[in-house]
């Protein structure tokens, strides 16, 4: 089963799940957001090895992501990747999930 797959799966499962269920499916769920925006992090770094720091910025300022030409090559990769990312259905279904959960008063974040 791809990281996809099982982020719909769990997207799915989660109106269901209450509590401690919750939480348990939300941590699954965010590892596997961050295990995919890392894969395409890499790709999307790959996409752009050899393209100069300028076209970086004018990529990133097309794909919607605000920047400007002191952000180093790192950043501006970062950008680019998280601007593809968060169209993608594993990332659309884990931010509604993430969404939904807070509605009902579920986050990963502990309370102080």
């Amino acid at each position: 089963m791809t990281t996809t797959q099982r982020l719909l799966n769990l997207a799915a499962a989660a109106p269901a799940r209450h509590d401690e269920d919750l939480v348990l499916l939300l941590s699954e769920a965010s590892e596997l957001y961050q295990q995919g925006f890392e894969v395409l992090r890499d790709t999307v770094a790959a996409r752009f090895a050899g393209l100069p720091t300028p076209d970086l910025v004018e990529a990133a300022t097309a794909a919607g992501m605000p920047c400007d030409a002191y952000q180093d090559r790192a950043e501006l990769l970062l950008l680019l990747a998280l601007a593809e990312w968060e169209m993608t259905p594993a990332a659309l279904a884990y931010t509604e999930m993430a969404e939904d959960a807070a509605r009902r008063g579920v986050c990963l974040i502990p309370e102080e």
